[in-house]
């Protein structure tokens, strides 16, 4: 053991290549496994910590960096950050990044995938296949929705949002209606061929729905049993985003009774636990979190995350902040 360099942690299995690039730079503390720290453990092994490389799934709450008084940088390898108390890091002085950008298109590809699979019942017609329940023809059979030509409705026009727009006008000929915090400026509407509508004219217009905003409290729930009531009964919805955006149990529920077509959902509230109402319905695409699950991307995303650790503690700038202003550190 080097005594003379920064201490890390990294709080789950990754690539060799990560610990590769952070070894020159620091003693290492490299978790093996991929079971999740408890909090108990998380803060023991943080003890005397510079650093943290963590992913989505390791919070870090005040409690947390009050006890590891050490801690100057959390490097998740994410995009999405609400497993990090960002306001309580910043008033400690804690940097904080992510992994934006070199997910983008990958997580786009997914996003268009599933909502495939999902207006064109592919995921039901596969476990009718596999149960040996095919028999025949009929002219409804797993009749399911067209994607060409409709209305592609993107709530929350990131990166992601936009990419997803791409792929719908200029693959598909959709129409898109798109809702964010903020509009976009007149140009880059006019490059995607998108037009804004407040969040209720954009449930009512949408013949698919995709959900792409951030999770934060003002966020959570804010498609819930009203919100999905606005929608037409022939729509689908896509989450790609958090599960906590989504009512799982008023989804269910207008899954079940027909009220809107059918969903495709990569994330959910409590994962890995997945609301048991979700997994009795045939009419909803269920995937364990994987949109960014390509090979070059994760990798990208491991390596970029390493990049920000070394950043950080090594008085460099870390490519992607998300709270800049407490360097330098």
């Amino acid at each position: 053991m080097d005594v003379t360099k920064p201490k890390v942690l990294v709080a789950r299995r990754v690539p060799a290549t990560v610990i590769d690039k952070l070894s020159p730079h620091f003693d290492v503390d490299a978790v093996q496994g991929d079971g999740v720290l408890t909090p108990d453990e998380l803060r023991a092994r943080l003890q005397g910590k510079a650093g943290a490389y963590v992913t989505g799934t390791e919070r870090i709450t005040a409690e947390l960096l009050d006890a590891c008084p050490e801690l100057r940088a959390v490097c998740t390898m994410s995009v999405g950050y609400n497993h990090i108390d960002l306001a309580a890091c910043t008033a400690r002085r804690v940097l904080v990044t992510n992994t934006p950008d070199v997910l983008t298109e990958t997580t786009a590809d997914f996003g268009f995938a599933l909502l495939m699979a999902t207006a064109r019942r592919m995921s039901e017609g596969e476990r009718l296949l596999r149960d040996g329940r095919w028999r025949s023809w009929s002219w409804d059979f797993l009749a399911g929705s067209d994607i060409h030509g409709t209305t592609l409705g993107i709530l929350g026009m990131g990166r992601i949002g936009q990419a997803i727009a791409r792929r719908g006008r200029f693959g598909f000929g959709m129409n898109i209606v798109y809702h964010n915090r903020s509009r976009l400026p007149a140009d880059i509407e006019g490059q995607l061929g998108a037009r804004y509508a407040s969040k209720d004219d954009l449930l009512r217009q949408a013949d698919h729905l995709i959900l792409v905003l951030p999770y934060s409290a003002a966020s959570h729930h804010c498609m819930g049993a009203a919100e999905i009531a606005l929608m037409k009964p022939t729509a689908t919805l896509v989450n790609i985003a958090r599960g906590g955006i989504v009512d799982e149990d008023a989804l269910a529920a207008a899954l079940r009774d027909n009220r809107i077509a059918a969903a495709g959902l990569d994330v959910f509230e409590g994962e890995p636990r997945v609301n048991p109402a979700l997994l009795t319905l045939p009419n909803v695409v269920l995937t364990p979190h994987i949109a960014s699950a390509t090979m070059p991307t994760r990798l990208a995303m491991a390596g970029l995350a390493a990049d920000n650790l070394v950043a950080a503690l090594t008085g460099a700038a870390p490519p992607t902040p998300l709270n800049p202003e407490v360097l330098p550190l």
